[in-house]
């Protein structure tokens, strides 16, 4: 009795320290502070709560049979030759098909009224901000106001964004929780989300693909201010004594670099995004130096002259470069 009632106090003691655990715990996903994070919260409510219909009977029935059909219970029932129910058989079919029918339902429905690429509905006109996924860290590129920043963005309350997003590197994915809608950012690829915010504040972005040693840090604030401040912002970035060039510049800031600090760019050069963009679609020549050419251009000579050429370079080179210029993916 005495080691039944230890292990008793154990277990409530376990139990009250597991809540006060939990109770420090937040979730930026039912924290939503913008329209669109507000209806994926709805989702994810609504479907939790329609699959709780089957969880919750099934845990207290487990519980519940446990209990009643217990060894020392001998007021219980003991059918032995029992082996079939119409009604337990319809509840058990019936009720989780009806669910699946929901759930699909609504997943139709919102895989469309919640399509990351489908633009927002505001009387504000809408903004572009351009943002490419580096090693280790996030550009943002203001074409509109000939602006960049590294690991900062910032945007007016109540205004749709349309986010351009690629990636000067490997695979990465662009998310701000508070605001909704992952999307993928890839090489050479365009793909866009489309994100508005009802409430100013500082609310933290990262990439939620995993891309190397660097990626803990590949973190950015997304900062929405009101008009004034978004404009205040502005003018701190353009008076910044750093600019941005293609293909010098970019290619410097392109480098690794773990935890990289927030940085402003007062100018960019024309077209940054769309450069960034087409240097994927040369057939691997932007990866390519003067001495690798000339050293490639050395060989293909050396092979003519000994009668073994060989056209399998020039042919990939010919057929990236009949690639469109221009992609857009979904996330």
């Amino acid at each position: 009795m005495q080691r039944r009632s230890l292990w008793r106090r154990r277990g409530t003691l376990l139990l009250l320290a597991l809540c006060l655990f939990l109770a420090g715990c937040s979730s930026a996903l039912l924290d939503p502070k913008g329209q669109i994070g507000a209806e994926q919260r709805t989702l994810i409510l609504t479907a939790f709560g329609l699959m709780l219909i089957v969880v919750i009977p099934v845990i207290v029935m487990t519980l519940l049979f446990g209990w009643r059909y217990r060894r020392s219970n001998s007021l219980a029932k003991y059918t032995p030759d029992w082996a079939h129910s119409n009604v337990i058989e319809a509840v058990v079919w019936i009720v989780p098909c009806a669910i699946i029918v929901v759930l699909a339902l609504l997943t139709w429905k919102t895989s469309h009224s919640l399509d990351p690429h489908k633009p927002l509905e505001s009387d504000v006109a809408p903004i572009e901000i351009q943002a490419v996924a580096l090693d280790w860290k996030w550009l943002f590129i203001y074409p509109e106001q000939g602006i960049a920043s590294v690991n900062e963005v910032a945007f007016p309350v109540d205004t749709p964004v349309r986010f351009r997003v690629s990636s000067g590197s490997v695979m990465n994915a662009f998310f701000i929780p508070h605001l909704g809608s992952q999307i993928y950012a890839m090489a050479g690829m365009d793909n866009d989300v489309h994100l508005i915010a009802d409430e100013t504040g500082s609310y933290p972005g990262r990439s939620t693909n995993y891309s190397g040693a660097g990626f803990s840090g590949m973190t950015f604030e997304a900062k929405v201010t009101n008009d004034a401040d978004f404009d205040a912002w502005v003018e701190t970035v353009r008076s910044a004594p750093q600019t941005l060039t293609y293909p010098e510049g970019y290619e410097a800031l392109a480098e690794p670099s773990e935890s990289n600090p927030v940085e402003y760019f007062s100018a960019i050069s024309p077209s940054l995004y769309e450069s960034i963009l087409k240097s994927f679609h040369t057939g691997g020549e932007h990866d390519m130096g003067g001495d690798h050419a000339d050293s490639h251009d050395g060989e293909n000579e050396n092979a003519a002259e000994s009668g073994h050429v060989t056209n399998n370079h020039a042919s990939q080179d010919n057929a990236m470069r009949s690639h469109s210029s221009s992609v857009e993916v979904g996330g």
